[in-house]
């Protein structure tokens, strides 16, 4: 008997049972279908469930802009905005002889270069932009190599007069000159002092020149410029810069607290008349070759173009630097020994011009 005729004879006596016995066959039935229920539902409930991620929602950051912040290209001090970095820069000599102290607008400039203007006694360039002190004076004449230094700035330049070779510089018509000899109403002489000391202005006065011949704004390269910082280990607290003479030698005192030196003029502090004790935050002695030569007279000659060494004082730190100047337009740099331009700390800076082989620089 072959296995497909088994299969078949099971199969027979299976449904000749179920015909036999219908009643058992169905409670059978019931009982498997409802067990098999039971065991679909059992595991349909003990199923673990099926993490379904949820949808992922992309947030959109709005990256807001860091606010720009200008600064003066004169001091290197922060300014309200744009416009501010273009105002007009105007260039004063002020006189030093000692019949011309206390000075007046000196503390609120923002460079200084001061240099024997002739017999020793010395004088000052000063530059103002966002500063506009309304007592400016005494004002005096002009020499060359103080035009060689504010050549660079775009500046106006106030001046009664000046030796023979500056006159032909400024007004070659390269410059915005504004010489109290052509512009009169623009100056004064004070009462209280006796001429030639007693010329002054202010910048209500000039403000209104410069507007009047179009000299709104002034565009240029000004020192490279940095925040100051106290130095933790300084090395120059004290420094002595002799120029000329007892009348004309200076020194200043580094405070800590303001990051700033206070001058001192013929041994005693250099006074502004209106605004007080004049504390610049840098200091630049500048060694220059310095000679006699014929003119309109003899005049001082000073070598304010090339290059030359010099000392920067700031932070509570002296540090020994190159000056480079290469043409009268060009503005003046520093770099270290290796050749690394060194910046300026922001605020006023006062360059004095020091004759080398008859001038000198101490610090301690």
């Amino acid at each position: 008997m072959n296995e497909k005729t088994k299969i078949s004879r099971f199969l027979a006596k299976i449904h000749d049972w179920i015909r036999r016995h219908h009643t058992l066959s169905l409670i059978i039935a019931g009982v498997l279908l409802i067990l098999t229920a039971s065991i679909v539902t059992l595991v349909i409930l003990y199923q673990k469930p099926v993490q379904v991620p949820a949808p992922v929602v992309k947030k959109h950051v709005q990256k807001i802009a860091a606010p720009i912040v200008y600064y003066s290209p004169l001091t290197g001090e922060k300014v309200n905005d744009e416009a501010a970095t273009k105002q007009p820069v105007t260039a004063i000599m002020i006189e030093n002889s000692p019949d011309a102290r206390p000075q007046s607008g000196l503390k609120q400039a923002g460079v200084v270069y001061e240099a024997i203007a002739e017999g020793g006694i010395t004088r000052f360039l000063t530059l103002h932009q966002q500063d506009k002190p309304q007592l400016i004076g005494p004002v005096r004449s002009v020499r060359m190599y103080y035009v060689d230094w504010l050549a660079s700035y775009n500046a106006s330049v106030a001046h009664v007069g000046g030796s023979a070779t500056a006159l032909k510089e400024v007004r070659n018509g390269s410059y915005r000159d504004i010489d109290q000899f052509f512009n009169a109403g623009s100056y004064w002489r004070a009462t209280d002092r006796y001429a030639p000391h007693n010329v002054y202005t202010s910048f209500t006065k000039l403000d209104a020149l410069n507007a009047s011949k179009g000299y709104n704004e002034s565009v240029f390269t000004g020192f490279t410029r940095t925040d100051g910082k106290p130095s933790d280990t300084p090395n120059a607290t004290k420094v002595t810069v002799n120029i000329s003479g007892p009348l004309y030698n200076t020194s200043y005192t580094y405070d800590k607290t303001t990051n700033t030196y206070s001058r001192f003029l013929a041994g005693v502090p250099h006074m502004d008349r209106e605004d007080g004790a004049i504390t610049p935050s840098v200091v630049v002695a500048l060694k220059v070759d310095m000679s006699l030569v014929f003119e309109d007279g003899y005049r001082e000659d000073i070598k304010a173009i090339g290059d030359g060494t010099a000392v920067i004082f700031q932070n509570g730190t002296a540090q020994e630097v190159t000056w480079h100047k290469p043409t009268r337009a060009s503005s003046m740099t520093f770099t270290d020994g290796a050749g690394k331009d060194v910046p300026l700390v922001r605020g006023q800076t006062w360059i004095t011009a020091v004759p080398n082989g008859s001038g000198s620089i101490s610090w301690q």
